[in-house]
């Protein structure tokens, strides 16, 4: 059934919130847990519509696993099976990441090409071209990736960019491969940290996690572990933008702030006041918001792009302009449209959007275009006056757990009901 939220805007946010695991750490390390011999366990592992996605691919494989609450079991010693069917590959765009485990375990892996939102081209060539470097045969066969890898051989990898997945697929590949693999120029982002530790847990010889040299010392068995998922920066920032939109006065417990530190600046900038713990960030706005420097997303430690969306919507009550520049995807302000739907004053030209604050935005009917556009819209809904209607929520379910419950638990006004 298709659900829409219903947003009356124009409520503060004010109180305390546990942000939930973080999606792009969850994904690749229920991966990596079919390497383990020995029953996983992944604790603070966020009720997601990606993380269902994922439960139903491993079970496919024949892994025995089990979902209770933010608790999810693996169990990889039944798996039978090397390939993945199209219609689950589609799903998210993170399923490719079942490659260099899946070739890890098995020696071999079937998977058609990844689905997931319209952000631009992602291609996965960096995946494939490190894969067949270590000595794995790729065929690409209508849609279908056919990979064999009985022998794979560490390697000297330099990445041409960052890419976060194909530093995780290689580091996956790595931990069965013959020697050592150092990649160069690998990913730095938190989430790459998360799955060293989660590596490393099950005995797996890999260090330099979050800078740009990740080194993995293949062939040492690997046992079952206890692991729990790092906080979900996209979301803390995600709540952080609505608070500071609203007028709001928030706590949010559970998060690394120096994996925000970017993030939490920009807001810094606007008039907002941070008070930043171990674990905590609190946000306070008392007076006007005000624009801010240029923001660029670029690969961590840079501004990350995922985060752009809710900021972007928090600026459009700015005084002032701000000027947002993507580096990273494309298609990032195809929800731009739908702002402007509410009053919102943005011009965009190729990566580059102007923003220019407005006095108020006015409740409109609004549709999701990816997910974290789709969030951005609420944040903008919740800013608004009179009410939204916000449509396209299983964008939204993808990475955000329990959304409506825990805006409502801060004071918004929002419920979902059905379209």
């Amino acid at each position: 059934m298709n659900s829409a939220f219903v947003v009356r805007g124009g409520r503060p946010l004010r109180g305390t919130l546990r942000v939930h695991g973080a999606k792009n750490s969850v994904l690749p390390i229920l991966a990596a847990a079919i390497l383990g011999n020995g029953r996983q366990v992944i604790g603070n592992c966020p009720q997601l519509s990606d993380v269902a996605s994922t439960v139903r691919i491993l079970r496919y494989l024949g892994c025995d696993v089990a979902w209770d609450g933010g608790v999810v079991e693996i169990d990889p010693r039944p798996m039978t099976r090397c390939e993945i069917p199209d219609f689950l590959m589609r799903e998210m765009r993170s399923s490719i990441v079942f490659l260099g485990a899946i070739l890890a375990r098995t020696g071999e892996a079937l998977i058609s090409f990844p689905g997931g939102c319209e952000l631009g081209p992602r291609p996965i060539d960096l995946h494939l071209s490190a894969l067949r470097a270590m000595g794995a045969d790729i065929t690409e066969e209508g849609g279908d990736l056919i990979c064999r890898a009985r022998n794979l051989t560490g390697r000297d990898v330099n990445l041409t960019f960052p890419s976060v997945g194909a530093t995780e697929n290689i580091m996956l590949a790595a931990t069965s491969a013959k020697g050592v693999t150092r990649i160069t120029n690998a990913a730095r982002e938190p989430e790459i940290e998360d799955l060293q530790a989660f590596l490393q847990a099950l005995g797996a010889n890999v260090s330099g996690a979050g800078t740009s040299t990740v080194v993995v010392e293949g062939g040492w068995p690997l046992r079952a572990a206890r692991y729990d998922i790092i906080a979900d920066r996209i979301v803390t920032a995600t709540y952080l933008s609505a608070a500071a939109l609203t007028g709001g006065d928030i706590t949010l417990t559970g998060v690394c702030p120096a994996h925000l530190s970017t993030v939490t600046a920009v807001l810094a900038e606007a008039g907002c006041e941070l008070a930043i713990g171990q674990d905590t960030i609190a946000l306070a706005r008392h007076q006007p918001l005000k624009a801010m420097k240029p923001i660029r997303t670029m690969p961590y430690p840079g501004f990350p792009t995922d985060a752009q969306p809710p900021v972007l919507a928090m600026a459009t009550r700015a005084e002032g302009t701000t000027v947002f520049v993507e580096n990273i995807f494309d298609n990032r302000f195809r929800h731009i449209g739908e702002l402007a739907r509410m009053g919102a004053d943005v011009k965009v030209e190729g990566k580059v959007a102007v923003v220019c604050g407005v006095p108020r935005l006015t409740g409109a009917r609004v549709s999701a275009t990816d997910l974290r556009g789709g969030a951005a819209l609420v944040v903008a809904a919740l800013g608004a006056e009179g009410e939204s209607r916000v449509t396209g929520l299983h964008l939204i379910d993808r990475g955000y757990e329990h959304f409506e419950q825990n805006l409502a638990a801060l004071g918004a006004d929002i419920q979902r009901l059905p379209e």
